[in-house]
């Protein structure tokens, strides 16, 4: 078992058994629009799955949290440009308060290394 980026609490990712689990990443600027949250969270999920050695072709699930689920479309239009369309993963979306109010999306996601 490999950890990226481990912390006190947490690891950024793990990978074990041919499997890299991502943990739910978020904005680093809490100030900007959903559609440039949804942006920064999916560019360091890039990173995990770069550092990882795998790609966004071999993600297999993707769980993407909203505290408003009227956000959706909005970010849709962001993580559809992103997401390999002949490759898409399974996905849930799901509404739920976060750790910061200012917080827009948080996104988790799990992929063959």
């Amino acid at each position: 078992m490999k950890h990226l980026n481990p912390g006190k609490r947490m690891s950024g990712a793990v990978i074990a058994n041919g499997t890299l689990y991502i943990s739910g990443q978020v904005a680093d600027d809490v100030n900007a629009s959903l559609e440039e949250q949804t942006r920064q969270v999916l560019a360091k999920i890039d990173h995990y799955l770069e550092g990882g050695g795998t790609s966004r072709s071999k993600l297999a699930m993707v769980n993407i949290f909203l505290p408003n689920i009227m956000d959706f479309e909005a970010m849709n239009a962001v993580y559809d440009a992103w997401v390999d369309q002949q490759a898409a993963p399974a996905r849930a979306t799901i509404e739920a308060r976060l750790a910061n109010p200012s917080l827009r999306v948080e996104i988790s996601a799990i992929a063959v290394v």
